[in-house]
């Protein structure tokens, strides 16, 4: 099986948490936060996204995504993503494009160095690591405020 191929299901699979818990969530559940924690679950859920389809940009060079990362640029939870729609939409948008560049990756495009100012130099399948765990870390936030948090 081709290294795409391989990332693409190794995304796909580490997405499954957040694909879950986004189809349990109601209106309600977007404000939670845990205790005195600054992000509630809409603003984790939008800086998922955000963070997925920046990457699609700057990593892939898709230059075609379009995205403005407010959360990026407002570095903290103003209140406003209250949307469950429109974040579940958003959510699936970047998962589907992300799933859709892993599959048109050259098996030789893999290995090419990138420079972020996020994480610095690293080839694109060790970036390409780097936004499944960022995805999976702030999913797993998600999971335990919806369980825990009010």
């Amino acid at each position: 099986m081709p290294t795409s191929q391989h990332l693409q299901a190794a995304y796909i699979e580490a997405r499954t948490r957040l694909s879950k818990v986004t189809e349990t969530l109601t209106p309600t559940d977007l404000l939670k936060k845990l205790g005195t924690a600054p992000n509630s679950i809409g603003f984790l859920l939008q800086h998922i996204a955000e963070v997925e389809l920046l990457f699609c940009k700057n990593v892939f060079g898709h230059t075609e995504v379009k995205v403005v990362a407010h959360t990026v640029i407002d570095q903290k939870d103003t209140g406003v993503w209250t949307d469950l729609t429109a974040i579940q939409n958003l959510i699936h948008e970047s998962g589907q494009t992300i799933a859709s560049i892993m599959a048109s990756v050259a098996e030789e495009d893999w290995s090419t160095q990138i420079t972020t100012k996020e994480f610095g130099t690293k080839t694109k399948a060790e970036a390409f690591g780097r936004i499944i765990s960022h995805t999976a870390y702030h999913a797993g936030q998600v999971a335990m405020i919806q369980k825990y948090g009010s």
